[in-house]
C-alpha cells in the first residue's frame, strides 16, 4: 500500500485547497499534479512547441521537482525556478488539459509522480491519482461540486478566468472540460471504485477538510 492520500476531482472542485490544508494539518508534503501538466504546457508554450506533438526528447529536457519555497510550503520548480502565477493563466490551463490527452506525456509524468512517494505519507491531488498513479493508495477521495458552484469559485480566483467572463460562460467551459477529461481514452476522470466521494457544494474548506480527515480516522480505526 502506497503512503499516499489520493485526492481526485474535476476542475475548481476545491481539491487543491483541500489537499493543501490537509497536508498542513498533518504536517506532510502536498503534491499538486495538475501543476505538473501545467508546467509541461508552460514549457512547451515558452519554447514555441505544438502542444499536440510534444515528444519524449522535449520532455526529457524538463526538470520537475517539488521544493520548499520561502514560506516553507512545497511548490513546483520548473527547470530550477518557481513558475508561480505563470502556471495559473487561462492559456496554460487550457494547454494542460490538451497535453494531458497525450499518452507520452502521461507516461512521462507517471514516473515523475510515483517518484515523489517514499516512506513518508504525502497528499497528492489530480484527476487519476487513485485510479492510475497510486491505485494502492492508503486513502482515496474524489472531491466534486456542481458546475455552477465550481464556476463561482473559478471566477473568484485571480487569473483563472478570462477578463469579463460571466458565470454562465465559465460554467459552460467547466462542463466542456469535464466532458473532455471524462471521455478521454487515457486515464479518464472518474472516481476510483473504492474512493469516498465528497461533494463540497455548500461546504466550507474547513468542513470539507474535517470530513475527509474524519473518514481517514474511521478507516484506520476499522483496520
Amino acid at each position: 500500500m502506497s503512503n499516499c492520500i489520493a485526492i481526485d476531482g474535476p476542475a475548481a472542485s476545491g481539491k487543491s485547497t483541500i489537499a493543501k490544508r490537509i497536508a498542513e494539518k498533518l504536517n506532510i508534503a502536498y503534491i499538486n499534479t495538475g501543476s505538473l501538466y501545467r508546467a509541461v504546457a508552460l514549457a512547451a508554450l515558452r519554447a514555441g512547441r505544438d502542444l499536440v506533438s510534444i515528444d519524449r526528447g522535449f520532455l526529457d529536457t524538463l526538470q520537475l521537482e517539488y521544493a520548499k519555497d520561502a514560506a516553507g510550503g512545497y511548490e513546483l520548480k520548473l527547470n530550477g525556478a518557481f513558475p508561480g502565477p505563470a502556471l495559473r493563466t487561462p492559456e496554460v490551463a487550457a494547454g494542460a488539459s490538451l497535453v494531458a490527452t497525450r499518452p507520452i506525456v502521461r507516461d512521462y509524468l507517471l514516473d515523475v509522480q510515483r517518484g515523489f512517494a517514499g516512506e513518508r505519507m504525502i497528499v497528492m491531488e489530480g484527476r487519476d491519482i487513485g485510479t492510475v498513479i497510486f491505485p494502492d493508495a492508503a486513502f482515496k477521495f474524489f472531491v466534486t461540486a456542481t458546475p455552477e458552484e465550481r464556476a463561482r469559485r473559478r471566477l473568484a480566483q485571480d487569473g483563472e478566468a478570462a477578463d469579463g467572463a460571466t458565470l454562465a460562460e465559465v460554467a459552460r467551459e467547466i462542463a466542456a472540460r469535464d466532458k473532455q477529461d471524462s471521455e478521454r481514452s487515457v486515464a479518464p476522470l472518474k472516481p476510483a471504485a473504492d474512493a469516498a466521494v465528497i461533494d463540497t457544494t455548500g461546504l466550507s474548506i474547513d468542513e470539507a477538510v474535517d470530513t475527509i480527515i474524519g473518514r481517514m480516522t474511521r478507516q484506520q480505526e476499522e483496520k
